[in-house]
């Protein structure tokens, strides 16, 4: 999926520190495979994970509970496409209103 948008590597996933993300032989396996290392936020600095709570909040707002499923495979199957559109059409605010793939490719033409 990446690749297909120009993005050739992950250089790191960060994540809180939950027992999931910390013990996890699964989810360090994953990691591993990306070619990428895991970074772990500072303990009691909840701001640091602020961009994974916030797209937590618009997850259920504008994909989970937008509408009524029929049922959660239906909501399931709805996530992909959804996806899509918050990375490669929905502007964000935060990002002075570029779509991620747009920031990601400017970013990436400073370096080229």
């Amino acid at each position: 999926y990446f690749a297909d948008h120009g993005i050739t590597g992950i250089e790191r996933v960060i994540t809180d520190n939950a027992f999931a993300y910390r013990h996890s032989t699964a989810f360090r396996a994953a990691v591993a495979a990306l070619g990428a290392r895991q970074k772990f936020i500072k303990p009691h600095c909840p701001w640091t994970n602020g961009k994974a709570e916030r797209l937590n909040r618009t997850l259920a707002r504008e994909w989970a509970y937008t509408r009524a499923y029929a049922t959660n495979d239906e909501r399931a199957q709805a996530l992909p496409k959804w996806l899509e559109h918050y990375n490669l059409e929905r502007p964000h605010t935060g990002i002075g209103g570029l779509c991620p793939i747009e920031r990601i490719n400017n970013a990436a033409s400073q370096y080229t």
